[in-house]
């Protein structure tokens, strides 16, 4: 267990609540990518697997709730992208 992918997981981790708290609250996902969202997501799954198949320790965790914050943050994300998508189409 590492004190520097300890604290690199906490500072990912705290960023992750306020980008999910402006996108539920803009309901716009201007300023987003979707790419780095599904990248940043692919990183924590590899993340996850290293620890599980080569050094499995309590860091895990950490891992596993910015992987949940980021599920969390992608939802947002469609679920914004289908509402202007709805605005666009009523505006019509």
């Amino acid at each position: 267990m590492s004190i520097y992918e300890i604290l690199m997981m906490i500072c990912w981790g705290i960023a992750w609540p306020f980008a999910i708290y402006k996108s539920y609250k803009s309901q716009s996902n201007a300023g987003k990518s979707l790419i780095f969202v599904l990248v940043a997501l692919f990183g924590y799954i590899c993340g996850i697997l290293h620890k599980i198949f080569y050094n499995c320790d309590y860091v895990i965790l950490l891992y596993l709730v910015n992987f949940v914050l980021i599920l969390i943050d992608l939802c947002l994300y469609f679920r914004n992208y289908w509402k202007a998508k709805e605005k666009m189409c009523q505006a019509k």
